[in-house]
């Protein structure tokens, strides 16, 4: 019959009568020294994949107007000055004609000049128009005529972003396509209050993603936004992780693991060496002979359990056959 014995220095144990351990359960048994640690507290956010914003272009329209041929899909790789779009707009044919007049006032103007039937300063007033308004259209791409311009992207990398298709008409301001290079990209993850004071700028971090469950992708926080996003409640803090091998997307949601150290230290041993039984916690120890000791546990983090009562720096804690040892000592 197992007894539970409180030993002089508060700790519990429990050990049988007279119940001797079998040679072959602890012939090769290893025992380690509880340590003093630092408590590390495991805190998981999540969060999602973004471009990196000093690597992505938006291409907005600085006037009204309609698409009249898209060249590219959402996803798709671009090249800088590959084409993109051709679009029609009644402000672009505006424009077109009043060059076309430019064009020809200049003419007119250089032979005048040449026969000095106008001044220099005329001249130069002339064809500065004409300058100007070649230097407008060529803010909204290169001209096919008939009101129609071709636009051409900014730079290398993926659409990330496509507004409408053939025939949409679109306004002065709207973003009609988004050029990123997620060789490097962003990942933005949510910190609610109660995880604020552990998260700070510089911690390592490990992250995962359901499509790659067994890739552990790592960085560091390079910013915490010290402002609560109004529609989550969160604070984003940004990790930027190299992608040269794309596998990370924007949008795609993470999970996010941060190792924070607490401000008080603990009895740790590795989180192998306990037993679970009866709703309760036990460890093996080999001091003068085997017993078990019933443990608090104050933390679990991945291989490391913080115990809060039932042992010492002192004792020796079995970390191999200790199972099959506890069922011999409980008589199972």
């Amino acid at each position: 019959m197992p007894l539970i014995m409180m030993a002089c220095n508060g700790e519990k144990s429990v050990t049988e009568n007279n119940h001797k351990i079998s040679d072959k359960f602890t012939d090769a048994v290893k025992t380690i020294n509880p340590q003093i640690k630092i408590i590390e507290k495991e805190i998981v956010l999540n969060g999602k994949v973004v471009s990196d914003p000093d690597k992505t272009i938006n291409y907005s329209s600085l006037l009204d107007g309609v698409i009249i041929k898209s060249n590219f899909k959402f996803g798709q790789y671009v090249k800088k000055g590959e084409p993109m779009l051709e679009i029609r707009s009644s402000e672009l044919s505006r424009l077109q004609s009043e060059l076309i007049v430019a064009k020809r006032n200049l003419e007119s103007s250089e032979t005048k000049f040449k026969n000095q039937m106008i001044s220099e300063p005329e001249y130069i007033s002339v064809k500065a128009e004409m300058e100007r308004i070649k230097d407008e259209l060529e803010l909204y791409g290169e001209s096919k005529g008939n009101g129609i311009f071709e636009i051409k992207s900014p730079s290398s990398g993926f659409v990330v972003y496509k507004f409408g298709h053939t025939g949409t008409p679109f306004t002065a301001g709207e973003n009609l396509f988004t050029v990123a290079d997620i060789n490097t990209v962003r990942v933005e993850a949510n910190i609610y209050a109660g995880n604020l004071q552990f998260i700070e700028e510089g911690q390592s971090a490990e992250l995962t993603s359901i499509a790659y469950p067994d890739h552990i992708f790592k960085g560091k926080i390079n910013y915490v936004s010290q402002i609560f996003d109004p529609e989550d409640r969160t604070l984003k803090a940004h990790i930027n992780i190299e992608n040269k091998d794309l596998k990370l997307k924007p949008e795609m949601s993470m999970m996010i693991k941060i190792v924070a150290p607490e401000k008080i230290s603990m009895t740790s041993v590795p989180k192998e060496s306990l037993i679970f039984d009866n709703n309760s916690y036990y460890v093996v120890v080999k001091n003068n002979e085997y017993e078990i000791r019933s443990v608090d546990i104050y933390q679990n983090n991945n291989s490391v359990s913080y115990i809060s009562s039932g042992i010492k720096e002192k004792d020796n804690v079995v970390i191999s056959n200790q199972l099959l040892i506890y069922n011999e000592l409980k008589g199972k």
